[in-house]
């Protein structure tokens, strides 16, 4: 997700993906730990009181040691690449980029070129690349234009388009001022929103194209008909002037993350869709006080204005939808329902170009960052990991009520309805003691039903479509921003980043508002200075470059609602105190701000960063890495007096940074063929934190012109990168 992260809170009327909405008395995790620890109680107690505080007995063989005989990723072979501001991707000694799309590029034939100047029309859109590239993934396609799973050298791409950056690109002097918005510019910004997929083939020099006007090519976008299944299908939560039926809404909006099935289709996750929606002022007094609280709590409060104010744009309804506010007599009458129809895992056929998206409800509805599969074993539940992206928010796991049939390969939105139409939505706590517990949020179970204070959920429909609400209820564990997950195909183990979090404070103060104290899955808290590009200073306080969690389900069981967790890395610049760089980074690996995660079918994890705690020396970056299992570390006591559990330090040979994206932009989204011979990797809003100058071609970079002309001006442009060795070999061994 993007992270414009000046890590301050935003006014109400002012998007802001930092901005806390959970106000929920949740208990956090050190008001469970009985003997709370002081950074001076460690020192004095020594490492046997953290130990026996903060595992509960639990031995660390207990906790994931003894599995040296499962196999285990390849060994990193590349040299580290060196952080950097140049306006380049830059990647390792023997490898090469190209670029594969960007934004505007046209999928079809009869559409002109990108040619610059925003003049592209917006009908267009429809038929180009969208912007802000973000989360992907490959499909192998079979000559008979199916599935298959295997191939490397033909497939279909599926790309998000997370939002509409600055614009510098989309419209020809940058988006019009004024309080009303131009119709033209903000429809030319909806279809430049959702998804791309494209056919892409590898050539004889390894490199891949995308082939122009195959009939697998397109968008689907912000104004797409979508079906609802699951619990809200034909809710009254769901129905609005275009749909009364509460069974179809239009559109998927700041695409962020993703998930992909064993069936072979493709899952778009809905995460900032507060940038599009506003609410007028005085809305409340048409509202039961139930309605209010579910509003605040997904953040949209009376009289907050969206900042791209869409529905400024005319009367018509393509615009009035967005505005979640009571104008007619019945909700079938407008569009006050409109939030709701946002902030779901949508799932897309790519090999079948007529089949509608499908949102599936099951899986709950709040900021999805993505939904990341186990690995599907016959006999098993299918199960999706995912994360809200917002401060102190949870994370998830949904399991199916059906268990995986690997005749249903290739059978499409069917198999969809199959598992994920029914199943178990849980939200995860993170007990002190290194252990965790999934917590079941189905109506009539643990006290989410009519009875339930301060909010009563009137059935499953309710309950997925407030899940926070539900898990606020249930006392889950509020993290650090969970951004992208994922699962290691090699022992089943689950790895979530938490990007960064300012809003902490020190254990030892009194924590106002929303602000949290360090807890032990959340335990850092320190103050990180450095400069801006314009020459002062900035001190970040709390955790400002996050850390990575992981856990192991209790006896590997993808469906156990138990598990053991640590702390796989702590970010860091090498020269931080021991107790910020709990990870011991160095030059060759120190990193800021995780956030795209991806493991590839060999088990080498690949780390992607979205920062700006960490720009002032370098732009953002991917490293590649071999992950060890959840127990090899130990305890620690991280800055702020927090023990906390962690995992084996990282060294050269376990954490490398494999690439350095160009100017101000932040590097998301990646796969690997089949045969690791093919990285595809996004490189969003490239110059979007410098001043814009449309007249004098002034821009913040001019990427990715600028990958092979150094002297380029032209607009910096969000792209899908390929990168290959020059040897035809597997990438990052």
């Amino acid at each position: 997700m993007t992270d414009r992260t000046d890590l301050t809170l935003a006014p109400a009327n002012s998007y802001d993906d930092n901005e806390i909405v959970n106000a929920s008395a949740n208990p956090h995790i050190e008001q469970l730990i009985a003997a709370r620890l002081t950074r001076r109680d460690t020192l004095r107690g020594g490492m046997g009181l953290v130990a026996s505080t903060l595992l509960g007995g639990l031995s660390l063989s207990a906790c994931g040691g003894g599995d040296d005989d499962k196999p285990k990723a390849p060994a990193l072979g590349f040299a580290a690449v060196a952080k950097n501001k140049l306006d380049v991707v830059t990647v390792p000694e023997g490898y090469q980029v190209s670029i594969l799309h960007s934004l505007g590029d046209p999928l079809m034939f009869g559409d002109e070129s990108w040619k610059d100047d925003g003049s592209e029309s917006a009908e267009s859109y429809n038929r180009r690349v969208g912007d802000a590239h973000d989360g992907m993934h490959w499909f192998g396609l079979s000559e008979a234009g199916a599935f298959q799973a295997e191939r490397s050298d033909r497939g279909l791409l599926c790309v998000n388009h997370e939002y509409v950056p600055a614009p510098f690109g989309l419209h020809p002097a940058g988006r019009t001022a004024g309080a009303a918005r131009v119709a033209s510019e903000v429809d030319k910004e909806i279809y430049a929103h959702g998804v791309s997929i494209c056919e892409v083939r590898r050539g004889s020099d390894n490199g891949m194209a995308m082939v122009r006007g195959s009939r697998f090519n397109r968008r689907v976008t912000s104004a797409t008909t979508m079906d609802f299944t699951g619990p809200v299908k034909g809710s009254a939560l769901m129905a609005t002037s275009f749909s009364p039926t509460g069974t179809q809404t239009r559109g998927t909006n700041n695409n962020c993350a993703h998930g992909y099935t064993p069936w072979g289709t493709y899952l778009t996750c809905e995460e900032n869709y507060l940038n599009v929606i506003s609410r007028a002022a005085g809305d409340n007094a048409k509202r039961s006080a139930k309605e209010v609280l579910a509003l605040n709590r997904y953040g949209l409060p009376e009289n907050r204005k969206s900042p791209y104010l869409w529905e400024t744009a005319g009367s018509d309804d393509l615009y009035a939808r967005w505005n979640s506010s009571v104008t007619g007599a019945a909700a079938t009458a407008d569009y006050r329902t409109t939030i709701n129809t946002f902030g779901w895992v949508v799932e897309i056929d790519p090999f079948n170009p007529a089949a509608a998206p499908v949102k599936r409800s099951a899986l709950g509805r709040f900021n999805h960052e993505g939904a990341w599969p186990a690995p599907a074993v016959v006999g098993q539940p299918i199960v999706m990991y995912m994360g809200d992206d917002a401060r102190n928010e949870y994370i998830y796991k949904f399991v199916s009520k059906a268990v995986w049939d690997a005749a249903d390969v290739g059978k499409g939105l069917a198999a969809g309805a199959k598992y994920l139409d029914e199943g178990t939505l849980y939200v995860a706590r993170f007990d002190a003691d290194g252990s965790g517990a999934w917590l079941e949020l189905s109506h009539g179970k643990n006290g989410l039903d009519a009875t339930a204070t301060p909010y009563a959920f009137a059935d499953q429909a309710d309950v997925v479509t407030h899940a926070r609400l539900a898990a606020d209820k249930l006392g889950a564990t509020k993290m650090d921003r969970p951004e992208w997950g994922a699962v290691n195909p090699l022992n089943g183990e689950v790895y979530m980043t938490l990007t960064n979090n300012s809003n902490r404070v020190a254990a030892s103060a009194t924590p106002t508002g929303s602000q949290l104290k360090p807890d032990a899955a959340n335990p850092r808290y320190y103050e990180d200075s450095f400069a801006n590009a314009d020459g002062s200073s900035r001190t970040n306080r709390g955790n400002p470059n996050g850390h990575i969690i992981r856990w192991r389900e209790d006896a590997g069981r993808v469906s156990a609602t138990k598990f053991a967790w640590d702390i796989y890395l702590f970010a860091a610049q090498s020269d931080a105190a021991v107790d910020v760089n709990l990870s011991g980074l160095t030059a060759v690996n120190d990193f800021s701000s995780p956030d795209g995660l991806y493991f590839d079918a060999r088990g080498m994890l690949w780390i992607q960063t979205d920062d700006g705690a960490f720009t002032d020396v370098t732009n953002c970056m991917m490293l590649a890495a071999v992950p060890g299992q959840v127990g090899d570390g130990g305890t620690a006591t991280a800055a702020g007096g927090m023990a906390t559990r962690k995992g084996a330090n990282a060294s050269a040979d376990t954490v490398r940074r494999f690439l350095v994206g160009p100017k101000e932009c932040e590097i998301t989204g990646i796969v690997l063929t089949p045969d690791a011979k093919t990285m595809f990797v996004n490189v969003q809003h490239p110059g979007e934190d410098s001043a814009t100058d449309f007249a004098a071609r002034k821009f913040g970079s001019a990427w990715p012109a600028s990958q092979t002309n150094a002297a380029a001006a032209t607009r910096p442009r969000s792209s899908t990168v390929v990168v290959t060795r020059r040897d035809g070999g597997t990438i990052g061994t």
